[in-house]
């Protein structure tokens, strides 16, 4: 039998993937043919042609809905929502099998039917995370699977690092009983303007959406320009300047990325070969040391203050990153810049009252004068030399430290890395191995990616070697889970941490201190914080390579093992959610 699979989960994510695989696998097992489709973040992936739905003798699709139907009409053609297909995908190929009719397009368009009709709500919402890699798609993914099986018609709008995707029109926004915005960075609620919204971060989204999505329509409530996000539930007000850092670093990220993989690419033709001007080596360090390396605090000062006073905080912001940067206060006067513009900006855009005729020229001139010249006067005459002080005293110990001081250090982040898997102190220490780079100061981010990507391996490690202990969709989530820990994407092991922290978290805590403590004691250094694995392949972006990739298989084994050994009995994991 010629068989069509095509598999689509809301945001495109590892379900998708999951899905697909698995069904694959149950088609050949039985004996057919199987082309699979997926629709993911670029969809279609592998997209069926004319031809193989002319051969097709079953047309199968794992989705909320079936994309572009009008290619099937009189073709047998079988739908049901993803969840369904993951348990038995056989018994689920099956039914397709016996149950599949013949598909004909319908007569009047079913768009307008309201997808809510059976007492449903309507919900957009947003997800946002600080490197906009993971948690922005899992955590949209997890609400938005939470939100159909509620009965609600949902969309999810991924502000990710390569912008926002599944954009949410203004016709969606208009007809939302409801706006969650589940971001750790500061968007944009301009165009939610007197909507009643709901504010959390992508953890409790990920981890709790339907408590999320329940709370969301209970203690939503409507936001005006004066208020801000003053409505905004406790837990997120008290996270109010973790939300500024972390959006200041979100856009900061780039910077670093880029330039210090340009830095590694100059070093390909030797370690001192920039040195030689003219040449491409030069090139390249002055994309990347003088140019990307050098945006990076002002960067990072002018998204800081972005977040807290929206555009007018940009500009003394960068200012101030920039005088920083120039004072040799590093990454702490950047911080430090970022939140005074911010709040000044904000303090003259409430406090500053002038005559209607003028208060047009406030966001233009007022605002970034007095902030700037506030900003700047304080790095100048009172913050900035004891700020470059400390930031070289940190430098100088860093780069002396004994083998016993770099292990401690090692350990520390490590565990940090490990603890909560994206979550505060994870980001803590990211963010304190990122800051460094601006300094030369390269070891610290080595030891934090390569103790990050332990948890995700961990757990793939230990669902192959324990394979009696995990149940077959534990084992289908270790196979994503080991893919992602090579990716540095820590979140991989969330489903198996969800279900049983007490043993998942100090397994990873203890391999991904190992590992830490391995990378320090090498002194290994990273010229890029991010990548996992794949940064390997560029020659001299991570020195020395071997025992660095040593440290971390060393990590990643002490991790699944340990948990393959402590874990008792098998339990399901829900992937899906």
């Amino acid at each position: 039998m010629n068989l069509i699979l095509i598999t689509a989960c809301p945001s495109g994510m590892a379900t998708t993937f999951l899905a697909a695989k698995r069904l694959e696998q149950a088609a050949t097992r039985m004996g057919w043919s199987a082309h699979v489709e997926m629709h993911g973040e670029i969809a279609p992936l592998q997209a069926a042609t004319a031809e193989q739905i002319a051969n097709a003798d079953l047309i199968v699709v794992a989705a909320d809905h079936v994309p572009a139907p009008e290619r099937f009409e009189g073709k047998r053609l079988f739908q049901a929502p993803i969840a369904s297909a993951l348990p038995d995908p056989s018994a689920f190929l099956t039914q397709a099998k016996r149950e599949a009719p013949i598909y004909t397009a319908p007569a009047t368009p079913t768009a307008a039917t309201p997808a809510n009709n059976t007492g449903g709500k309507k919900i957009v919402a947003v997800t946002a995370c600080p490197t906009g890699v993971a948690h922005t798609f899992m955590a949209a993914e997890a609400l938005a699977e939470a939100g159909k099986a509620m009965g609600h018609a949902i969309r999810v709008e991924t502000q990710g690092s390569v912008g926002a995707q599944d954009h949410l029109t203004e016709q969606e926004i208009a007809d939302a009983d409801v706006v969650v915005l589940a971001c750790d960075i500061d968007v944009d609620p301009s165009r939610f303007a007197d909507k009643r919204i709901y504010r959390t971060s992508t953890g409790n989204a990920l981890k709790k959406p339907r408590p999320t999505l329940e709370a969301a329509l209970v203690d939503a409530s409507v936001e005006n320009a004066n208020s801000g996000s003053g409505n905004a539930n406790k837990s997120v007000k008290e996270k109010g300047v973790y939300k500024h850092l972390l959006t200041g670093v979100s856009f900061m990220l780039p910077m670093v990325v880029a330039g210090g993989l340009l830095i590694a690419l100059s070093f390909v033709f030797g370690i001192e070969a920039f040195e030689q001007e003219g040449t491409l080596a030069a090139a390249l360090m002055q994309i990347g040391g003088g140019t990307a390396f050098a945006l990076m605090i002002p960067v990072l000062a002018g998204y800081i203050a972005y977040s807290i006073a929206d555009r007018p905080g940009i500009a003394p912001g960068m200012i101030g990153g920039m005088l920083a940067a120039d004072i040799g206060s590093g990454f702490i006067g950047g911080i430090l810049a970022g939140f005074l513009a911010g709040y000044v900006a904000l303090a003259v855009t409430r406090y500053v009252k002038l005559p209607s005729s003028v208060e047009s020229l406030k966001p233009i001139l007022i605002i970034p004068l007095v902030a700037s010249l506030v900003t700047g006067l304080t790095m100048i005459y009172v913050i900035g030399e004891p700020v470059a002080a400390l930031l070289n005293a940190l430098t100088s110990f860093l780069a002396s430290m004994g083998s016993t001081n770099a292990v401690l250090l090692g350990i520390l982040l490590g565990a940090m890395m490990c603890f909560d898997l994206g979550g505060p102190v994870n980001k803590a220490a990211y963010t304190f191995g990122v800051g460094l780079l601006a300094s030369e100061t390269y070891g610290p981010m080595a030891a934090i990616m390569a103790a990050g990507m332990v948890p995700a391996i961990g757990m793939g490690i230990a669902s192959f070697v324990a394979r009696n202990k995990f149940s077959e969709p534990e084992r289908e989530a270790g196979k994503a889970s080991f893919v992602l820990g090579f990716c540095f994407i820590s979140e991989g092991a969330i489903p198996f941490a969800a279900k049983d922290p007490l043993r998942v978290i100090p397994a990873c805590m203890v391999g991904g201190a190992i590992t830490g403590a391995l990378s320090m004691l090498v002194g290994a250094k990273l010229m890029a914080p991010h990548g996992g694995i794949f940064v390997l392949l560029i020659p001299n972006a991570i020195t020395p390579a071997l025992l660095y990739l040593g440290a971390i298989i060393i990590g990643s084994l002490v991790t699944g093992l340990g948990y393959a050994f402590i874990k008792r009995g098998a339990a399901h994991v829900a992937v899906t959610s």
